[in-house]
């Protein structure tokens, strides 16, 4: 499942698809041509591509009163290794190249500078001469959002901005000119781009903008609500696996039996619950520890 901040990063580009463009000519300083509309369009990509694979987002610039193509831009939110992309990324540019007949930019986005550099690493094909080279905004190429003029009129920009730069010495100065523009925001977004900005700033920056915003913030968002139940609940089995798994091994020593390493690596190691409540009832019987392992399809 995608993270949080991958979801809320892709959220950014499809509710001001113009931010794309922006980005392109503003923040890496790339041609754009005139435009007269930014279309979000389907991101589905299943052609040849398996269903499993779509772009995060697709951007059409469009021009004249016939609204013809002029660039489109294929967005990808990266925020870790995946070996598959460079495989697929190419696939994205030229499947979109060809649906909308246009020329093809990748802009992929990361708020990891220790991604920048695997992001922009050239994708040889294998073809002679065809080279992809990815389009990166890292955060030294997002905008320090710090005046409260320029958030109304870029919202985006300055949820981008905190995501960026919300642990850096500008927090707090991001995090009120944010708190400026979000008044004039409808109040889906305004409630999804507050629980962004709040869980990217620093803790002190967060503490100030909370008391700005009148006592203890609740996540507002159903958007961030979601990922934040999710988390506690993974937080919560997490800390019974470790339990389990610590209760398996107590058992086992407790009657004097040697734990190899090998035992108790495993045992450390499992994400099944079922599986460590019968190691747990396992290891009140065996002889030997390693026979815990032997057993566990009983």
């Amino acid at each position: 499942m995608p993270s949080m901040t991958h979801e809320a990063l892709v959220e950014l580009f499809k509710n001001r698809p113009t931010l794309a463009a922006e980005m392109l000519r503003d923040a890496l300083g790339q041609p754009v041509p005139t435009f007269t509309e930014a279309r979000v369009e389907s991101s589905d990509l299943t052609e040849i591509v398996p269903s499993t694979r779509r772009a995060d987002v697709i951007i059409v610039l469009l021009v004249g009163a016939q609204q013809r193509p002029a660039m489109a831009i294929v967005v990808e939110v990266q925020l870790g290794v995946d070996p598959d992309k460079p495989y697929v990324w190419p696939a994205y540019v030229i499947l979109t190249r060809a649906r909308h007949r246009c020329p093809t930019r990748l802009l992929v986005v990361t708020i990891d500078p220790e991604m920048v550099r695997w992001c922009s690493r050239p994708i040889e094909t294998g073809h002679p001469g065809l080279t992809l080279r990815p389009l990166v905004l890292g955060p030294e190429g997002v905008p320090v959002v710090t005046d409260a003029e320029q958030a109304k009129a870029a919202p985006e920009v300055a949820v981008l901005s905190a995501m960026a730069h919300g642990q850096g010495e500008a927090a707090e100065a991001i995090g009120v000119a944010f708190l400026t523009a979000a008044a004039g925001l409808d109040q889906e977004r305004r409630a999804l781009y507050a629980d962004v900005v709040l869980s990217s700033l620093n803790a002190a920056a967060r503490r100030m903008l909370e008391a700005m915003m009148k006592s203890g913030y609740e996540f507002q968002s159903e958007f961030a609500r979601g990922y934040v139940a999710k988390g506690r609940e993974e937080g919560v089995r997490e800390g019974t696996l470790k339990a389990k798994a610590h209760d398996v091994l107590a058992f086992l020593e407790a009657r004097g039996l040697e734990v190899p390493a090998e035992v108790r690596e495993r045992v450390l190691a499992s994400t099944d619950l079922a599986e460590l409540d019968r190691w747990i009832r396992r290891a009140a019987v065996v002889c030997d520890a390693r026979e815990l392992l032997a057993t566990t399809s009983s």
